[in-house]
């Protein structure tokens, strides 16, 4: 039946051209036409070409291929439909095998699939704190109870520049994952010519000089649509996407990361800002209290209570109490610049809140190891980046198979732009080129030893930046655990040389020590006072560098 309706078909086609033909020959003979001369000029010659034997029989394995295998192409196409698109399916088990076999090739996807190293993770932390507590606002710096606080932070996470730079990353990124994934999909397009030619006049297989009434010039328009398709056979694709996939999502864990470090930052510039603006306000003091002795010690040597030697010990205090000033006020410009950049801000003031002796101490997290695994976005962008390395493998591991795309055209082509789209004027193509290495000289094996090596070196960094985590947070526990200990014992070294300071002045008040002895116990009360302060400021962001290296806040 199907090759009665092909013959039908085909001598359709031909009596169809004939009769087209036939009209064209008696329409040239009423009204010249140029083009349709050239036309008849060259069907003519292929007609006197196909007379000869030689020509026919080289012809003939063309037409019967053509023949036959659009006939071929005609019975799998029924075939298909009969078993695949009715209900009840065929007796005969090919059609079954021909379908799991395409199901199974378009499944297939080569290298590696992904699966998370084991990681020896510790069930506890190194120092346990008893007042440990569950976390639920990952907003841990309001914890510090200082409003000005909490509006840099936020001020910093709308206008900080690395985190748009992250950010503008992750369009990046983006970019490349819609670009990668859009391979998978078939490509259309569109084209139009319009163009005039000029043939040579005694050159090709019927020169125009031996013919009357033609003309070497012609029209040209033509309007098609294109569409191609690189079959995924073997997964290079999906691969591809696979890993463009997991570095997208790397590229959002990186903008954590900054986001993490940046709370952290501005949190610890406005800490020990404010540790410095309690430093300045110490030394100020200082130095009021050192000139008042000052003065008192000239009173009293222009009455001859005291000698010159004791005079000159209160200047050198009082001088050295004011060369002190001036550096603290440096380093609080200096941080007030650095943290105007963290907020993204041209260098300026800073508003105070609280002061340093007024901020809450945070609660210890009571996250386990294992949860710092899932809150830290960095070991999390390892990971992403180890699953881009893993499925590059099968990107480079494809290239050893065959690579099948299916081609398609379709539009009109005419010499007269009239009859552009009509019937006649039709024009498509369907083909399926495959390409397949057979000699590289060892390049494809070359790039699928980089996509390995690489893989083990991505998967050692990501390995070596979970114990970096797991050290971060133990040292953060042990500094704060440790550091409340030490501000314990300096705040009673205060106490302890406070004490020690009015009991010596009232001893050289009396005449039972000399000044000297005055000096040295304020000189170390002041010491102790700055060395307090500078212990309380590393207390305070400890508890922010837990966080920060728990991973909760970003």
């Amino acid at each position: 039946m199907h090759r009665t309706l092909l013959d039908c078909c085909v001598q359709n086609v031909e009596q169809n051209d004939f009769e087209k033909m036939y009209r064209g020959k008696q329409s040239a003979k009423q009204i010249p036409n140029p083009n349709i001369e050239i036309r008849n000029k060259l069907e003519s010659k292929q007609i006197s070409n196909r007379e000869s034997s030689k020509q026919r029989m080289g012809m003939m394995p063309v037409w019967n291929f053509l023949y036959f295998g659009h006939l071929q192409l005609f019975r799998i196409s029924s075939f298909v439909l009969r078993n695949f698109c009715s209900r009840q399916p065929a007796k005969q088990p090919y059609a079954w095998l021909v379908f799991a076999f395409v199901f199974f090739m378009s499944g297939c996807l080569v290298g590696p699939d992904y699966q998370r190293p084991q990681i020896d993770t510790p069930q506890i932390w190194r120092v346990e704190d008893k007042n440990v507590q569950a976390i639920t606002n990952i907003s841990w710096w309001e914890q510090y109870n200082d409003p000005v606080l909490n509006e840099l932070v936020q001020s910093g996470l709308q206008e900080n520049k690395d985190i748009k730079i992250a950010a503008a990353r992750i369009e990046q990124f983006l970019g490349l994952y819609t670009t990668t994934r859009a391979a998978l999909f078939p490509q259309v397009g569109a084209g139009t010519t319009a163009g005039r030619q000029r043939l040579s006049e005694i050159a090709g297989p019927a020169p125009f000089e031996d013919t009357v009434n033609t003309f070497p010039n012609f029209n040209n328009f033509q309007f098609f649509v294109n569409a191609t398709w690189e079959i995924d056979f073997w997964g290079k694709l999906r691969r591809a996407t696979e890993a463009a996939r997991a570095n997208t999502l790397a590229s959002e864990e990186a903008r954590k990361s900054v986001i993490l470090t940046l709370v952290t930052s501005v949190t610890n510039s406005y800490i020990n800002l404010r540790d410095l603006d309690k430093q300045l306000e110490v030394t100020r003091q200082t130095a009021k209290s050192y000139e008042a002795t000052y003065n008192i010690f000239k009173l009293r040597f222009d009455y001859g209570y005291v000698s010159a030697m004791e005079l000159n010990q209160a200047q050198q205090q009082y001088e050295q109490a004011l060369a002190n000033i001036p550096f603290f006020e440096k380093a609080i410009a200096q941080q007030e610049n650095n943290l105007s950049v963290l907020l993204g801000r041209n260098p300026g003031p800073i508003p105070r809140g609280k002061t340093v002796d007024e901020l809450t101490l945070p609660t210890v997290p009571a996250d386990l190891p294992s949860e710092v695994l899932a809150n830290r976005p960095d070991i999390r962008q390892a990971e992403q980046n180890l699953v881009a390395a893993n499925a590059n493998i099968g990107v480079a591991k494809a290239l050893y198979f065959p690579s099948v795309s299916l081609t398609t055209l379709y539009g009109t082509a005419s010499s007269d732009f009239s009859r552009l789209f009509s019937g006649p004027s039709r024009i498509w193509t369907i083909a399926a080129p495959i390409s397949a290495p057979i000699f590289t000289a060892g390049a494809i094996a070359g790039q699928v030893q980089s996509a390995e090596g690489f893989q083990q070196e991505t998967l050692f960094r990501y390995q070596q930046v979970i114990i970096t985590a797991f050290q971060e947070v133990n040292d953060s526990l042990v500094d704060q655990d440790r550091t409340k200990e030490q501000l314990t014992a300096l705040t009673r070294q205060v106490d302890a040389l406070r004490e020690y300071a009015r009991l010596a002045w009232l001893r050289f008040d009396e005449g039972y020590s000399s000044y000297l002895e005055v000096t040295y116990s304020q000189n170390l009360l002041y010491n102790a006072e700055l060395e307090r302060i500078g212990v309380q400021m590393i207390l305070l962001q400890a508890y922010a560098n837990l966080y920060k290296a728990m991973g909760i806040g970003g």
